[in-house]
Formats: C-alpha cells, sequence, structure tokens
C-alpha cells in the first residue's frame, strides 16, 4: 500500500491500520541481511570445504592409492581430525614446501593411522604407526617434504616399506 509520512513524502507500508503501519523496506532488507548472514556462516563453509578438496592417485610398488593432498596450514592443522573413518585404499598426503624433520600427533583422530614420510623425491624414508587421540609427537626419523597418512596397517599389508617409490601422477607440484 501507498501512504504518505507526516512530511508528505511517499513510503510503502505492508498494511493501513494505524499503528501497525510496517515499512516494507526495513523488514525486506532486515530478512535479506539475516538471509545473506546464515547463508555466509553455515553453508558456504561446508560447499568450500568440500568443493576445494583436492585428490591425487599414488602410485607405490603398484598399489594405488587415493589421497587427499593438503597444502595450507590450516589444512594441515586439521588433517584427518574428527573423521570417523577412510576408505581402504584412501589417505590423506601432506605437502611442504622443503625437506625437514616433521612431526604430527593424533588429536582428535579417531582412526588407527600409519604414516609415511617421504622426501622430496617420493622415496619413503620412514613408515610409522599412530595411536588415535594420542597427543604424542611423532617425528620423522629423516627429513621429509611429504607425509602420507592411511590406515593403520596399510602399508604392511601391500608390503610397502622405508625405500620403496611413491610415484606422484605427471605433472604433480609440490
Amino acid at each position: 500500500m501507498l501512504g504518505k509520512n507526516r512530511t508528505g513524502s511517499r513510503k510503502f507500508f505492508l498494511c493501513d491500520q494505524p499503528g501497525k503501519r510496517r515499512r516494507l523496506g526495513r523488514n525486506f532488507i532486515s530478512g535479506l541481511v539475516l538471509f545473506i548472514l546464515l547463508l555466509s556462516a553455515f553453508p558456504s563453509s561446508l560447499l568450500s570445504q568440500e568443493t576445494a578438496k583436492s585428490f591425487l592417485e599414488l602410485n607405490i610398488k603398484g598399489k594405488k592409492i587415493k589421497a587427499e593432498v593438503v597444502r595450507t596450514e590450516a589444512e594441515k592443522a586439521r588433517g584427518l581430525m574428527f573423521r570417523q573413518k577412510l576408505g581402504k585404499n584412501e589417505g590423506m598426503l601432506f605437502v611442504y614446501e622443503k625437506e625437514e624433520r616433521l612431526s604430527f600427533w593424533m588429536k582428535n583422530t579417531p582412526i588407527p593411522l600409519s604414516i609415511a614420510f617421504l622426501d622430496k623425491s617420493g622415496l619413503i624414508v620412514d613408515i610409522q604407526d599412530m595411536v588415535p587421540f594420542s597427543l604424542q609427537t611423532r617425528v620423522s626419523a629423516f627429513p621429509a617434504q611429504y607425509a602420507l597418512e592411511v590406515n593403520q596397517g596399510w602399508f604392511k599389508t601391500n608390503e610397502i616399506f622405508p625405500g620403496d617409490q611413491v610415484v606422484f601422477p605427471a605433472g604433480f607440484r609440490p
């Protein structure tokens, strides 16, 4: 409904009952702001986490593993925390800028994992088993540029040991 206020300018109202006039614009903008806040606070963060994931297929002695690649400090800090399961031939590949002694723990990680530390060429320099929820820091025996976490026992089951080579897909860059 179109009405006039005290100054004579025209305003849009939702109803024309005295004392119950509400401006359409104010309610609309308030609702729109709330909608945008809710949309940006919850669903978009979930969508960005899901769509931003990057995966590689790694090959180790003829065994293939689908690895989620994490590069940012935030991704590395979260790792596999809070995940309840990991597929049979799946893992997470942590990528670092240079070779160094890498350290990991299992805070908030319920899945028993094995971790392989790889040098810059993909050579496995160390493999260790990790205990769920443990705050004990596990440090690579030698400098490594990558760490590959998989279900505990995966390396042993597939007869993969330090000295074996991880083959990255063509075009992979650290």
